[in-house]
Parts: structure tokens; sequence; C-alpha cells
């Protein structure tokens, strides 16, 4: 009889030992994963109290790209350009004799678009219109500038020619009903 109770015992251990170390195995797996769930939570805590920081942060970035863009925009912006160009003249004396947009000259990240502009002037409006021209929010350089008396009477004393440089970022994109 005790050695009935014995195998019986020993059967009984065995059995549960087989059957509860397979769901005791099944419980640390699962205790492993509740915790890396938990560690995930906590961390989509910290981040959604750090949003308003981030949205924060994404709007200063935003307002600080638009400023870049009206630096170094994406597109040519030719209408824009010609206006602006044409309020300056406006704004003193000044005749222009040509503006001829040039080709493309792809570089690293931006593309430089050249423009040969010839105008008559005075001095001191030509003068202004460099300084006004400056201060345009898209950088435009002005390069192999070219100077010459104008020997007839009129308005103005000075022929000037002269390249303008201005710049795309990336690759030149069309203009959407452009001409």
């Amino acid at each position: 009889m005790i050695l009935g109770a014995v195998i019986a015992g020993v059967g009984i251990w065995g059995a549960e030992s087989q059957w509860l170390s397979g769901i005791e195995q099944d419980i640390k797996t699962r205790t492993g994963e509740l915790e890396s769930l938990k560690q995930k939570v906590r961390e989509g805590k910290a981040a959604e109290a750090r949003l308003p920081q981030f949205r924060e942060e994404f709007a200063r970035l935003d307002s600080e790209l638009q400023r870049l863009l009206r630096i170094l925009p994406t597109q040519k912006q030719t209408d824009e350009l010609i206006k602006k160009i044409k309020a300056l003249t406006e704004q003193g004396s000044f005749r222009f004799v040509a503006f001829e947009p040039q080709g493309f000259q792809k570089k690293d990240f931006y593309t430089e678009w050249p423009i040969r502009v010839s105008l008559e002037a005075g001095y001191h409006d030509l003068a202004r219109f460099f300084d006004r021209l400056s201060k345009f929010s898209r950088i435009i350089n002005v390069e192999t500038l070219s100077l010459a008396a104008l020997n007839k009477p009129g308005p103005y004393t000075l022929t000037a020619g002269f390249t303008m440089k201005t710049f795309i970022y990336g690759e030149v994109k069309p203009e959407g009903g452009a001409k």
C-alpha cells in the first residue's frame, strides 16, 4: 500500500510538474511581454507629455522654413521676380534696355539662374536700384557690372550692363501657369 502510494505520488508529481512547468514557462513569457508593453506605454505617455513642445518646435521650424524658402525658393518664380524688378525701376528714373534670362546652372543643392540686364539711368538712381535690390528677401547677386557714360541728351547719364544671379533650391520645377 505504501509502495502504491509512493508510486501514485510520484506519478501525480511527475504529471503535475510536467503540466505545471509548461504553464510556468507560459507565465514567465507573458510576464516578460507584459513588462515590455508597460515600458512602451510609459514611453508613449512620456512622448504624449512632450507633444505640446513638439508642436511648438514644429511651428517654429515651419516658420523658419517659410522664411528660408523666400530667400532660396524651390521654383524660379519668373513673374514675381519681373514684377519686383519692374517695381524697382518705377521707383527711380530708369529705362530697361534688356532683361534676358539665361540657362540654369545646376550646383550641389541649388541651381543658379543668371539673368542679363541692361538699363539706362542716372548715377544715383542706379545706386538706389542696387541698394533696393540688395534688400529683396530673395538672394540676388550682381556680377560682371559694366558702366558706360551716355553721350546723348536726356535724363539718363549711364548705361549699365550686368548679370543678376538668383538661386533656386534643388532642381528647377516648372511654374504652374507662368508664361
